[in-house]
């Protein structure tokens, strides 16, 4: 019977075949979820999907697409804000 912090959801279970032949279970962290656009929910592309500890050895630019809103706005929301932003300025 696995304790009690092995039985909720927040870690994901991986079976593991041992080199004895059995095949354990391992238990993992679960990913977070994914990044979505702030305008329209939609899943933003060149956010990774990982846990804070391993984001924070990845390099700045390989964590948001290197644009203005990149990581907040998906490219067609941006295009929209930023014409709307120059329709204003006129």
């Amino acid at each position: 019977m696995p304790r009690g912090m092995y039985k909720s959801g927040r870690l994901r279970k991986i079976f593991v075949k041992t080199p004895g032949g059995e095949s354990t279970i391992h238990y993992r962290q679960r990913k977070p979820s994914k990044a979505i656009c702030a305008d329209c929910k939609k899943q933003l592309a060149g956010v990774p999907r990982e846990l804070p500890g391993k984001l924070t050895k990845i390099p700045k630019t390989a964590r948001r697409p290197d644009r203005p809103y990149g990581g907040v706005l998906c490219s067609t929301c941006m295009r929209k804000k930023l014409l709307q932003q120059v329709r204003e300025e006129k």
